[in-house]
């Protein structure tokens, strides 16, 4: 078995693994010759800040010329337009890395479909912690009876910073991005 092949093999395998456990994320080594990383490379998220409960979050594709559109879904960030205020303000215009693709994530308020950022810091310097693009769920996916697990509407599109999609969208962005190999780049604009 080649070199390639082997790691092609590896990388694989840590999908189907880390795949079973609800989280994906491959090691740089591992993903280096895998066709996967490969695809996800020229596959991205792209957010675009119009408002903090109307903004859009695009799935595209890297072609030359104008990138191609994949999938839109109508997602929100913050309760304030300002970049700069920790755990209010929309995420700031920059790029990330998606660390990590969740389904049963299970932070203290975070559950569910929860897709893990780097932290950041703002324009003036304030940091910028736990990122996620989230929605509200239970950690199994469902709809709980509490607000912090129950979609209620339009509102539920604020967030302490984050992006925040409805349930159903947000499930089809990661049926999408596991079909393409899982985009590691997030794009803020604005």
């Amino acid at each position: 078995m080649g070199m390639r092949t082997r790691t092609t093999a590896l990388a694989t395998a840590v999908v189907a693994v880390a795949g079973l456990a609800g989280t994906v994320s491959l090691p740089a080594h591992a993903a280096a010759g895998s066709t996967k990383a490969a695809a996800a490379s020229s596959y991205y998220l792209h957010f675009d800040k119009i408002s903090n409960t109307n903004s859009r979050l695009y799935l595209k594709k890297s072609v030359p010329g104008t990138d191609r559109i994949i999938k839109s879904y109508r997602a929100g960030s913050g309760v304030s337009t300002n970049e700069c205020t920790r755990n209010k303000g929309w995420l700031p215009t920059k790029s990330y890395t998606i660390k990590k693709w969740n389904t049963s994530y299970n932070g203290s308020f975070i559950k569910g479909y929860a897709f893990q950022l780097n932290d950041t810091k703002c324009k003036n310097g304030t940091p910028r912690t736990e990122l996620f693009i989230h929605s509200e769920m239970t950690r199994g996916g469902g709809q709980g009876s509490t607000e912090p697990t129950r979609w209620d509407g339009v509102g539920d599109y604020k967030s302490a910073g984050c992006i925040k999609m409805s349930p159903n969208d947000i499930k089809d962005l990661y049926k999408r991005a596991r079909a393409v190999g899982f985009p590691s780049k997030l794009v803020v604009t604005n």
